[in-house]
């Protein structure tokens, strides 16, 4: 059975908190397997950071084409992520192991009338593996992760401290920190792998903060200070840490505002098919290439 991480409305804040930080150290993806990535040579024979990168962002491309949820695609990089790191993939395997995590992704957030036929999402992402594959990948997935699906994503903090911080704040006030924008922001900062090895609490607050200190009217953002601090002391989270990956998340917007870049929401990641011509391609239309068996090793 697939567990599920839920926040009722109807829940106090603190309770909501609770449960979500309670979850988030046991769902983290595991250090070790997330060094020997970042350690790796680039040379084609083991998975590095940039490899998990370009993955996601496609993952990124692939949600804006079916227009899903910014859960799905926070919930598929979490699950990417988590299974990267207790798992030694082979870099051709790894389009099929992101399809996956992003499969499973969809069905766990969207509505079932919105989920694309497996083969569907294979022939439309121009992958070259069949259904048995993803089938079999899904189960060493699921596996690999426990059944522990829904974790507490850095989304799940981010549209939590926004709730909580709306009901404080005067009209004004409210109108500073746009959901949206940051929603986008964390979207840029989860095609950035240095980002996967900060719990999403920080992750979260660090975006909230750097948000409000783009708005440069100290009487706007005094109550917004003051709240982001009192969740700083909640959480337990040091000012050094918090400073930290607030600069980490300023570099990662600068990055994403170069031309030069391939920004997550810019039209260069737009897919390079429409939905009426996705519908109609042929079964045949690829060439469909077997994948050998993975070996199930782990970190």
């Amino acid at each position: 059975m697939i567990d599920s991480v839920t926040a009722p409305v109807a829940q106090p804040f603190a309770i909501q908190l609770k449960g979500l930080t309670d979850l988030e150290g046991r769902c983290q993806p595991k250090l070790g397997g997330l060094r020997l990535i970042e350690s790796a040579q680039d040379n084609g024979l083991r998975m590095t950071a940039r490899l998990r990168e370009m993955e996601v962002k496609d993952l990124l491309s692939l949600t804006r084409f079916f227009g899903f949820s910014s859960e799905t695609f926070s919930l598929a990089v979490s699950m990417l992520d988590r299974f990267l790191s207790v798992m030694k993939i082979q870099p051709k395997h790894l389009s099929c192991v992101g399809l996956c995590c992003f499969y499973i992704a969809i069905k766990s957030s969207e509505e079932e009338k919105n989920v694309p036929l497996a083969n569907d999402l294979i022939r439309i992402s121009q992958n070259r593996f069949t259904v048995s594959d993803m089938i079999r990948m899904e189960k060493i997935i699921m596996q690999k992760l426990y059944w522990k699906v829904k974790a507490p994503t850095a989304l799940h903090f981010l549209r939590l401290f926004h709730g909580h911080m709306q009901e404080h704040l005067d009209a004004e006030s409210k109108k500073i920190l746009s959901l949206e924008r940051l929603e986008a922001l964390l979207k840029a900062c989860h095609c950035s792998f240095i980002f996967t090895k900060i719990k999403p609490s920080l992750l979260a607050l660090a975006l909230l903060c750097f948000e409000a200190e783009e708005e440069y009217d100290p009487e706007l953002t005094h109550n917004i200070s003051e709240i982001l601090t009192s969740l700083k002391l909640q959480l337990n989270i040091k000012d050094g840490d918090l400073v930290c990956v607030q600069e980490l998340v300023g570099k990662c917007v600068v990055e994403y505002a170069t031309a030069k870049c391939s920004k997550p929401n810019s039209q260069r990641l737009r897919w390079t098919i429409s939905g009426r011509t996705a519908r109609q391609l042929k079964h045949s239309y690829y060439k469909i290439a077997h994948l050998p068996t993975i070996p199930e090793s782990a970190c």
